[in-house]
């Protein structure tokens, strides 16, 4: 994977323009950008656990774990080192290189980093990458959790900084800002994203995309989610986004960060094969595996297989597996 040739001064203009094109080109280009820098044929996978859930005082628009909405979820405690251990063997069985943890925080106390640090140093440990989204970090918890062995930490910025406010009140677009910079300062990939389908328009998308391509560093990790309406949450009900308008963000965010992973995320149990097979062409070359995906569903295993087998697809192997007894061992 090369990082040749990357820009991080896109215009808005510019942006919207890659947008415009009739869908034929714009997938041309982004599978041309797609093949100079991956196997346009292999995917990254990675399991997503929700490690507690519940009962975020944040008033995210979209989150069932809102404690501000009535969505029937019941709040449950940090789970247990050993439910999470469980849960990640079991991910690595099926071709999980990436366990990623997920906690409904608006941020973390430093007696809860404790916990996840010892869940992060047992995942590592089993030879998988780990991923942590647990809220806001201060520089010191980020530092922390680079010690801990944490690969990557996920802190998507749902949005456009115009269209933020329709969504979110409980904290700013700066301040998820602040968080991905506390991230890349201490060492540890940025994966950030957003969220489509929330009534947003497509500049705002083209918006949400270029403050994440205009960063000094783009993200390694770009997840692309289709939004998931949860009864009882304000976003219930709001207009669905056309599946080729999901496919040119797609298209577009892997020409603008060309050496990023694109993730197909939440929305996928919504989304045909037919539909995920474009955004494959389009670029996407990483996505979440397994039932569940926090709270909502996600297509089963066998399923995410038999596409791949269909598509002529594989799977990533294991990056840590080589060396994952010196990971845990010193």
């Amino acid at each position: 994977m090369s990082d040749a040739g990357t820009r991080h001064d896109w215009a808005i203009e510019e942006i919207e323009a890659l947008f415009a094109l009739p869908f034929n080109d714009l997938l041309f280009r982004a599978q041309t950008v797609h093949r100079e820098h991956f196997d346009p044929n292999q995917v990254q996978v990675s399991t997503l656990l929700s490690i507690k859930t519940g009962a975020c005082p944040e008033d995210c628009g979209y989150c069932s774990q809102s404690a501000r909405h009535d969505t029937g979820l019941e709040r449950e405690r940090l789970l247990p080192l050993d439910e999470v251990v469980a849960a990640a063997e079991a991910a690595r069985a099926k071709g999980s290189t990436r366990f990623c943890m997920g906690a409904a925080w608006r941020n973390p106390t430093d007696r809860n980093l404790d916990r996840v640090v010892e869940m992060i140093e047992a995942v590592r440990g089993l030879g998988m990458e780990t991923c942590v989204t647990l809220g806001m970090l201060s520089g010191a918890q980020a530092a922390r959790l680079k010690s801990a062995g944490l690969d990557y930490y996920n802190h998507n910025l749902d949005t456009s900084p115009e269209f933020y406010g329709n969504v979110i009140t409980t904290r700013t677009f700066q301040d998820r800002l602040d968080t991905l910079a506390h991230v890349r300062d201490a060492g540890i990939n940025v994966c950030s994203g957003g969220i489509l389908g929330m009534g947003e328009s497509r500049r705002d998308r083209a918006s949400m995309l270029q403050s994440l391509a205009n960063m000094p560093q783009h993200p390694e990790s770009v997840p692309i989610n289709m939004l998931v309406q949860v009864e009882g949450t304000p976003l219930h009900g709001a207009e669905e986004i056309d599946g080729l308008d999901f496919v040119r963000t797609i298209a577009v965010a892997r020409i603008l960060m060309p050496a990023s992973y694109v993730r197909l995320s939440a929305g996928r149990s919504e989304m045909s094969d037919e539909l995920q097979a474009l955004c494959f062409l389009a670029g996407a070359n990483s996505m979440f595996y397994g039932e569940r995906l926090l709270t909502t569903d996600n297509p089963a295993a066998d399923h995410d297989q038999a596409l791949f087998t269909r598509l002529g697809l594989t799977m990533e192997s294991r990056p840590l597996e080589a060396d994952s007894k010196a990971c845990c061992g010193s």
